[in-house]
């Protein structure tokens, strides 16, 4: 069998060959080129949620404790464990490290003055040696210190300047240091210079306390405490004088370094870094966090990646075994001339072997080439899509043989019993399905893994609707085509009864599973938006919080009166405190405990306002002062620890030092302004507190409006705090920190476009899009696998007088219950899957906790009628094209059947 021969055939049938050469193109595309879509989607997603944290959380501080024996100058060895802590971590985090610093530190003493004694300030002073501060900062005044330790004379300092105004000292200040020299007397000390840092960002200014910035005092009688930077030589001399002293070695992460593909490891790395700590060390690093949370994201993104490619390759894998179908039986003449010109049975499949060999590789290699184009780190795919280029090869001679071994039969009946033999296939397939669906719901999964169940699950329930479908499908057309039969005119009845004889199986299942891919995608889709929703609720209940440290009573009049704000109400939140069994404060031995309180009818308001749907419950709302325990509404696990010590009736809680005694008024499992993972509250009604002296200050206020200004609900907010700290409460000199102002849509912006959601839209987006053009095209094959049949027909309704509009009349009515049945059973496989496969998919991770819902969607019943009318609209117009190329009349005359 020449090379020739099999090319001339193949430009023969040159158009079937290009189908089935564009499916394998694509095919490979999606092999080879998703993976790296998805391995920069989520590299990407990985830095923007390292660079939205600060620097410095991406920081291994290892520290030692303080030091106050005589002991070797500690610059040396500080100097060599710099480098021997690196080569002593794991190989993944090790290969991270991109900066590093270390300093030495002594603890803060006073130190006395005459520039500090004339603005009357108590400083507390602590000494830095920081190696390479000389590259890291500009000299402003002076110089820096004196690398040599001249016995007698002061120690040299070096201040950063804004530290140094705000102390009253100047280059040439003298202090005197509480901390004994060599003669037993208070040290002298001088400020050589002033400098400034190149950039404030600079790890290099990390550490407590700053060497940037001076600690205000907390009240009354508390010092000022800052820090200066002395030659290393001076802190060996102290530390050899006794002086405490503590070294701190800093390496931080960089951001580009941190793979995705291998977060797993790069967390192990870090359990294994904490777990093996040098004796004498201390070490703080918070970095796993993110990258945990990160990486819960992913591991969910690619399980749900993994359903839906089950779904999009499982569809191209029909679609080519009904492209290589088509292809043999429009041949199917062909063949049979071989075998009866002496041809062994395997010589029309020699044949298509020959013949796919030419295409096959060809368009499998142009796209795993085109897949290669796409941005992104790749994956170890080449085996997947040499399997996939070879099962390809063979689907055409295997199609070839089962066209030989299946001879001409009539067409035109349809057979209510089906064999024995298609009955056993389609129960089985049915009772798989049903299995798979159980085990994964009882077994679960491990998240991130492809899991082979997990993959066969979607496409096992597809093909039982499809079967399911296919034994239904018949029975109402049956019925209408009989009541068919008892009208006037044939359109209606000839297209009922040609429309119970063209159910293909194969056909079906593949349009099903593309079109319940899509669906399901568009489901979860917007199961995962709504959770968004109530988990932005849960946090902002309102249209804004604001967050502070305590507000003045009245900031919520302050903020009625901004433009856009239609109501706003105070929140106190207090986390970690211990329950009481008497007034007294005798401990309850209940563990820690959030206490929340809440205005009701306030709370009530806001919420209503804003249009949040959160239901205050009614102990709390209407609650009112009375005498007696205040109505309290408790988590579950404080309902039970309360009962079992008996203080359901009457327990109490300090609440800014007031204490309050409460009853169990009604147990719920979460609340808003409460974090998903708290699991112990007591939530009390503000507006049922006694009247006392002292009344609780707000540290939250919550606000609904319309068009809100951030900028000047920040303002309100640090202006109520400064009342509150000018009206006596607070006592210390140091300004309140800023207020936080959080927004729900920000919140609800946040968890969409945060982490990992550009791998999940991905796939969400991939997968409907994908399965809605992959079903357009499924029924595309079905109409075409009937079409010369079709063709037939019309050609002798066409002599018998049946007018255009008749044949377009009845080509609508015989195709629209086959599309219509497709369509419909898809889009129900699809609304099925989340309901199986939702509770083990772990979205979760992508809604800041709060399950995702998935429920019936208005929306999806518009797209289902719309994708319907789409694919009819497709179908007729390719039955249209294909009549026009085939022309009618050479079909009838050839009698050609498919």
């Amino acid at each position: 069998m020449s090379v020739g021969a099999a090319a001339r055939r193949v430009r023969a049938y040159g158009g079937q060959f290009l189908l089935l050469a564009v499916l394998t193109l694509v095919v490979t595309l999606l092999v080879s080129g998703v993976p790296r879509l998805v391995n920069r989607l989520a590299g990407e997603g990985l830095r923007a949620q390292l660079n939205s944290e600060s620097a410095d959380r991406r920081d291994l501080n290892f520290a030692t404790g303080e030091v106050d024996t005589a002991a070797a100058p500690v610059m040396p060895g500080a100097r060599k464990q710099f480098d021997s802590l690196v080569d002593e971590m794991p190989a993944q985090v090790r290969s991270t490290v991109t900066e590093r610093w270390f300093s030495v530190d002594t603890t803060p003493h006073r130190v006395v003055g005459p520039d500090l004694k004339a603005r009357n300030l108590l400083v507390h002073l602590g000494l830095r040696a920081m190696p390479g501060i000389q590259q890291e900062s500009a000299l402003v005044e002076g110089a820096w210190p004196n690398e040599t330790f001249v016995a007698g004379r002061p120690i040299e300092l070096a201040l950063d300047a804004d530290v140094a105004r705000k102390l009253n000292l100047r280059v040439g200040s003298r202090l005197d240091l509480d901390q004994p020299g060599d003669d037993g007397k208070p040290t002298p000390m001088v400020v050589a210079g002033l400098f400034r840092p190149v950039d404030r960002a600079s790890g290099a200014w990390g550490g407590l306390p700053q060497v940037l910035q001076v600690v205000e005092p907390e009240g009354d009688g508390q010092p000022f405490i800052g820090v200066g930077v002395v030659a290393p030589v001076v802190l060996d001399k102290g530390a050899a004088a006794g002086w405490p002293v503590r070294t701190q070695w800093r390496y931080r992460l960089g951001v580009d370094r941190i793979d995705a593909r291998q977060l797993d490891q790069m967390i192990e790395g870090l359990q294994q870094l904490q777990r093996h700590v040098p004796p004498g060390l201390t070490l703080t690093q918070a970095v796993d966090i993110p990258l945990r949370a990160f990486a819960d994201q992913v591991n969910s993104a690619r399980t749900l990646l993994a359903v839906v490619g089950a779904g999009v390759l499982a569809t191209l894998a029909g679609l080519i075994l009904l492209a290589a179908t088509l292809s043999t039986r429009r041949r199917r003449s062909e063949f049979a001339l071989i075998r009866a010109r002496g041809g062994a049975a395997t010589a029309g499949a020699r044949r298509s072997l020959a013949e796919s060999l030419l295409v096959v590789p060809v368009a499998a290699a142009v796209g795993w080439w085109l897949g290669t184009l796409f941005p992104g780190t790749p994956d170890p795919t080449a085996p997947y899509a040499a399997v996939v280029t070879l099962l390809v090869t063979l689907a055409l001679p295997l199609a070839t043989l089962t066209v030989q071994g299946v001879g001409a039969a009539r067409r035109d009946l349809v057979r209510m019993r089906p064999s024995t033999r298609r009955l056993t296939v389609e129960v089985f397939l049915l009772v798989l399905a049903g299995l798979a669906a159980v085990l994964l719901r009882r077994r679960g999964l491990t998240l991130g893994e492809v899991d082979p169940l997990l993959v066969s699950v979607p496409v096992l329930l597809a093909v039982a609707a499809a079967v399911l479908a296919l034994r239904a499908y018949p029975w109402p057309l049956l019925l209408v085509s009989r009541l068919a039969a008892r009208t006037r005119g044939s359109v209606t009845f000839l297209g009922t009864a040609r429309a119970g004889r063209s159910a293909v199986a194969a056909p079906l299942v593949v349009v099903v599973l593309a079109i319940g891919t899509a669906a399901f995608c568009a489901v979860v889709a917007g199961g995962v938006d709504a959770s968004r929703g109530r988990a932005a609720e849960q946090v902002v209940p309102a249209d804004a919080l604001i967050r502070g440290e305590r507000f003045a009573p009245d900031t919520v009049d302050a903020l009625n009166g901004l433009p856009g704000v239609q109501a706003a109400t105070p929140v106190l939140i207090e986390p970690d405190q211990r329950l009481a069994a008497d007034e007294v404060g005798t401990d309850a031995r209940i563990g820690q405990t959030t206490v929340l309180l809440v205005d009701g009818p306030g709370l009530a308001t806001v919420t209503g306002e804003s249009g949040v749907d959160v239901r205050v419950p009614e102990p709390l709302r209407t609650a009112h002062a009375e005498a007696g325990a205040l109505p309290a509404i408790v988590s579950p696990a404080v309902a039970a620890d309360l009962a079992r010590t008996g203080l359901r009736d009457s327990a109490f809680v300090s609440v800014q030092g007031q204490r309050y005694e409460f009853r169990v008024a009604g147990a719920q499992d979460r609340f808003p302004l409460l974090p998903a993972s708290t699991s112990r509250f007591v939530i009390l009604p503000w507006q049922a507190l006694p009247q006392r002296a002292t009344q609780p200050a707000p540290t939250s206020l919550l606000v609904a409006g319309d068009r809100l200004d951030a900028e000047a609900l920040r303002q309100a907010g640090d202006e109520g705090q400064l009342r509150f700290q000018q009206q006596g409460a607070v006592t210390g000199r140091a300004r309140p920190l800023g207020v936080t102002v959080d927004t729900r849509a920000g919140v609800r912006h946040q968890l969409a476009d945060g982490g990992a959601n550009g791998v999940l839209a991905f796939g969400f987006v991939g997968g409907a899009a994908g399965g809605t053009v992959l079903g357009l095209l499924a029924i595309a094959f079905t109409v075409l696998a009937g079409a010369r049949a079709r063709g037939q027909v019309l050609s002798r309704l066409r002599t018998l007088g049946l007018s255009r509009r008749q044949w377009r009349g009845l080509l609508l009515v015989e195709l629209t219950p086959l599309v219509g049945v497709s369509v419909l059973t898809g889009a129900l496989v699809g609304a099925v899957l989340p309901l199986v496969l939702n509770p083990v998919l772990g979205l979760s991770a992508f809604t800041g906790g709060v399950p995702v819902r998935v429920a019936f969607e208005p929306g999806l019943v518009v797209a289902v009628v719309a994708l319907g009318a789409i694919a009819l609209g497709f179908a007729v117009a390719v039955e249209a094209l294909n009549n026009r190329r085939l022309r009618l009349g050479e079909v009838l005359r050839l009698g050609e059947e498919s």
